[in-house]
């Protein structure tokens, strides 16, 4: 029996393979491998996909999110608020920067974004930023975060790894907010071939910082005015993300499409909670999250028959070992530790066929109903 993949990076490759060996050829023959004209050519079509006035290429996502944070002057002893459910390195670029990360519940209303008023409730003197994560595929509200952010003189630096190509009531993922992050690690909507990462902004002076910070704190050859260090968006990556670009519209249709499907399949299934849409969102599918009982259980069966599925997260941020000195115990974001029992990432991406998804309800369904 044909096994279901998580995601299927070759059936993606197929789609883009001609273009980027063209381009990986003429990298090659002029031995631009850092700092090409690519480089320069995909920031610029990625800021216009976003809607955003610049985008600095990086080396990955959590770079991207530590040098925002170094860039806007966030260091020691400032507070940076952010979900206890995302992926930990959200906190730790803020770690990285030299501030604490301070950790809210999520909402418990099927899209697991930041619970606004947990945020609210969350703002000191201390605090610098505000750091949303577009969840799985869709933008968080960042527009009720903003004025929260402002009324403390912080800043709204959006962790958009999930979302390229997401839109909240009609402005797209990376520029809803002062700045934003995001990755390109090849599972991504936006994928390169290797770690990749970008920060968008409207702010020339930011972006001109940021830009600073990534490359050894120097904006000229050896003149260096800020300890920076070395994250840069490579040339051969920057091909195989302008390539991917230009087929990232259509990639994420056919995510939308697929997760109808899986609506569709799963409506009967009662011990099923299917994800939610926040109003005024498009989302884009990274993920398709359900929460399930006996999850691990089921995660065991489907695994067993050949499906692909996994979990995002398994472990919230506050019960990592990696930052147990931050203090919170079990029991700090309810929202957050149920969802990380029960959640599991079903198979999605842009080439998964319905008899695929058909596949994957059944076998989700049995598993359940074994129960």
């Amino acid at each position: 029996m044909t096994s279901v993949p998580l995601v299927d990076l070759a059936a993606q490759h197929a789609d883009v393979a001609e273009e980027v060996a063209e381009g990986w050829r003429q990298v090659l023959a002029k031995t631009s491998f850092i700092a090409g004209p690519q480089v320069a050519a995909f920031e610029s079509e990625y800021a216009a996909f976003t809607g955003a006035q610049h985008c600095v290429g990086v080396a990955n996502g959590t770079d991207a999110i530590e040098i925002a944070l170094r860039a806007l002057g966030v260091g020691p002893g400032d507070e940076c608020i952010l979900p206890a459910n995302t992926f930990i390195a959200t906190a730790e670029a803020v770690w990285r920067a030299g501030a604490t990360p301070v950790l809210v519940d999520c909402a418990d209303d099927g899209t697991y974004l930041i619970d606004v008023a947990a945020a609210e409730a969350a703002l000191t003197p201390r605090t610098r930023a505000i750091i949303p994560v577009h969840l799985y595929g869709q933008a968080a509200p960042v527009e009720l975060l903003l004025p929260l952010a402002e009324s403390v003189g912080a800043w709204v630096v959006e962790d958009a790894a999930q979302a390229q190509g997401a839109r909240r009531r009609d402005r797209n993922a990376g520029s809803l907010g002062h700045v934003a992050a995001t990755s390109f690690y090849p599972g991504k909507n936006l994928g390169a071939y290797g770690d990749a990462g970008a920060a968008t902004t409207d702010s020339g002076e930011l972006a001109a910082q940021m830009r600073m910070v990534a490359d050894h704190g120097s904006r000229r050859k050896y003149d260096h005015e800020v300890i920076g260090f070395n994250s840069r968006l490579d040339t051969l990556q920057a091909v195989v993300l302008s390539a991917k670009l230009r087929r990232l519209a259509g990639w994420n249709a056919a995510r939308r499409a697929a997760a109808g499907r899986y609506d569709q399949l799963l409506a009967g299934v009662s011990e099923v909670i299917r994800p939610r849409v926040l109003d005024g969102n498009e989302h884009v599918w990274h993920l398709y999250v359900v929460r399930v009982p006996d999850r691990d259980r089921v995660l065991k069966e489907l695994h067993a028959a050949g499906i692909g599925a996994g979990i995002h997260y398994p472990v919230p941020v506050h019960l990592s070992s990696a930052f147990a000195s931050l203090g919170y115990t079990d029991g700090a974001f309810p929202g957050a530790e149920r969802a990380a029992r029960e959640v599991l990432s079903l198979p999605l991406f842009p080439q998964i066929t319905p008899a695929q998804q058909e596949r994957v309800a059944s076998a989700l369904t049995a598993a359940l109903r074994r129960s």
